[in-house]
């Protein structure tokens, strides 16, 4: 790389009131005046979040002297013309907890770069570096054990040390996150390639089994795309919390959040459902290695940071890594056949009770996403379906339909090797009817009209008769408890009514969070927003509503609420929970040709 003409410095000057301070040298600032920017959101998460309004106290200077700067819109900023390298200073407030922008606090400091970074514009192609410094040492703020994890190829600094880093260019300085802390390493090779997990926040984690775990989904991962990897070094950053889950992919790393529970235990064995969950997360995020980092859809290439970018294509690049992470997890070797179809099941359940896909095809939720996906409201379940979860659907159908019609010898796995062939290893974009094109050509027949259903109409797919040639029963049923998100029923169940809305808790009662279209709360006039508090005068909470409806029957109920500050009656007339669950079984009744279908598709 040639030496950085651009040079960040960020230091965590008073992490009790969560600010950085950043520092950004210019040695050839444009003689026109410097135009600065902020990007507007962070890709991977698809809605505006506008950084800037982070940034406080910009100023800049020149051999010295004050340079005049002004704002031009609410990211963007420019400076008077200068003769000499151009010296910017600014400080930007961290105190969001999340995978998506800073977070700053006595106890860590983590940031992407595109929440604490500007883009010196018109050079936002020359190489950068980037000096990570550590907080003042003081009463509260005890920085002797911190270590920094990154991705960022280090330029001088010791590993996992503060000190410089280095990038090509400004699409790569925003794209390795950075935790700094008192952080747990773990380490290993997958197919040669070093990989690590830095994990912040308290826990008593089995490292060892998490790393032998991580291992086989990796290289499980790789096997699937081909070797060599297409990174050096991958990270994996873990902030362990009480309560909370998330994660956000990027070319060499991954950020993610996790309930310290859902760790694994020393000393447990098998895997539970947290444990679970949370392999699922890492397999979902590091599959993003490939598809969306590296094969894109062709408006992403380059990102505009600016604007909103739209695409019909999420289903493909959400959806099918959606697929492919706990199947990833089933062809590791981590859960069994009867666990995998479980986990299935769960996905495709998750569509089936959202009315909302009759109302939007999973193309137009992908267009969508930022204004809908990522800003759902009350009538979410009502309106929208999510391009993860229908999207992995259309991926799964897919994935069969293409074993059938080529009789085994072309598979989802063949097509994502030809998307990272053809496009990703060539930096190509994939346009909005590439991957129709490429299946069809692998099929060797027409799949457009398979395409039109899955992705442009709402209507539903056909899954049950896929399904079925591969020796895998679907069963539709109602759900036996609240807490039945699909697959097995554990124990035999009754048949049972529901309120058909979802509740969550409030100090008063029970609060209506989202009423379902056709439910029973739907026709008794109940909304979003309101607080059940009493059902036929007998107090209702959030933890006995359910039982209590279901303990009456069909029978009507008077349900009373508050709207607002006003206290409402309502008549309530319980219905039979609906079949929308989905379980999935191996049949006991099926052929020889199923039988080998399912075991290739499975890999069992």
């Amino acid at each position: 790389m040639n030496s950085p003409t651009i040079v960040y410095r960020i230091h965590p000057v008073d992490p009790k009131l969560h600010t950085f301070e950043i520092v950004l040298e210019i040695a050839s600032p444009d003689p026109a005046g410097q135009r600065l920017s902020m990007p507007a959101w962070i890709p991977g998460s698809y809605m505006i979040r506008d950084f800037a309004r982070n940034v406080t106290q910009l100023a800049a200077e020149s051999a010295g002297q004050s340079v005049a700067t002004r704002k031009l819109d609410k990211q963007t900023w420019i400076c008077d013309p200068c003769t000499g390298p151009l010296t910017i200073r600014y400080q930007v407030y961290a105190w969001d907890l999340s995978v998506r922008s800073a977070h700053l606090d006595t106890t860590h400091a983590y940031f992407n770069g595109s929440s604490v970074f500007l883009a010196v514009d018109g050079q936002t192609d020359k190489p950068c570096a980037v000096d990570i410094q550590p907080p003042a040492r003081d009463a509260v703020t005890e920085v002797a054990q911190w270590q920094v994890a990154t991705s960022l190829p280090r330029d001088g600094a010791a590993k996992h040390g503060f000190g410089r880093y280095r990038a090509d260019d400004y699409d790569a300085l925003i794209d390795h996150p950075v935790e700094i802390g008192n952080l747990t390493f773990l380490a290993w090779e997958s197919h040669g390639v070093p990989h690590e997990m830095a994990i912040y926040g308290r826990h008593d984690a089995d490292t060892d089994r998490l790393a032998a775990d991580l291992k086989r989904i990796c290289e499980t991962h790789i096997d699937l795309f081909g070797q060599p990897a297409p990174m050096d070094y991958y990270l994996f950053l873990v902030m362990a919390v009480g309560d909370g889950v998330g994660g956000l992919e990027h070319r060499a790393s991954t950020s993610l959040i996790c309930r310290r529970d859902d760790l694994p235990r020393r000393g447990a064995a098998g895997i539970d459902k947290g444990y679970r969950d949370f392999l699922g997360l890492c397999s979902h995020e590091y599959f993003h290695t490939w598809n969306v980092k590296r094969i894109k859809p062709t408006v992403f290439l380059p990102y505009d940071l600016s604007q909103e970018v739209h695409t019909p294509l999420l289903w493909a690049f959400e959806g099918i890594t959606s697929y492919y992470d706990d199947l990833g997890l089933h062809r590791s070797g981590l859960v069994d056949t009867a666990d995998y179809l479980d986990l299935l099941a769960k996905t495709l359940t998750r569509v089936q009770r959202a009315t909302g896909r009759r109302r939007q095809t999973v193309t137009e939720s992908s267009f969508d996403t930022w204004t809908r996906f990522y800003k759902q409201d009350e009538n979410a379940p009502n309106a929208i379906v999510s391009y993860y979860t229908k999207g992995a659907q259309v991926a799964l159908a897919l994935d069969l339909k293409l074993r059938l019609e080529s009789d085994g010898a072309a598979t989802l796995d063949d097509l994502m090797r030809r998307l990272w062939q053809d496009f990703g290893q060539r930096s190509r974009g994939v346009g909005d009817d590439d991957i129709q094109a490429l299946a069809s050509e692998l099929a060797g027949t027409d799949l457009s009209a398979f395409f039109t259903k899955a992705l442009h109409s709402t209507d539903d797919i056909e899954l049950a008769d896929l399904l079925g040639e591969f020796g895998v029963d679907w069963v539709l049923r109602a759900a036996a408890n609240a807490d039945d998100a699909g697959g097995r029923i554990p124990t035999a169940s009754t048949p049972r009514v529901v309120l058909g809305a979802r509740i969550g808790e409030d100090p008063v009662g029970a609060r209506v969070l989202n009423v379902y279209e056709h439910g029973a709360a739907h026709q008794a006039g109940l909304s979003a927003g309101d607080v059940i508090i009493a059902v036929d005068g007998l107090r209702a909470t959030s933890k006995t509503l359910d039982a209590t409806i279901a303990r009456g029957g069909e029978r009507p109920r008077t349900i009373s609420a508050f709207r607002r500050d006003e206290l409402m009656s309502f008549t309530l007339r319980p219905l039979p929970a609906p079949h929308d669950t989905i379980e999935l079984r191996l049949s006991e009744a099926t052929d020889a040709s199923r039988r080998e279908r399912r075991a290739s598709w499975l890999q069992d």
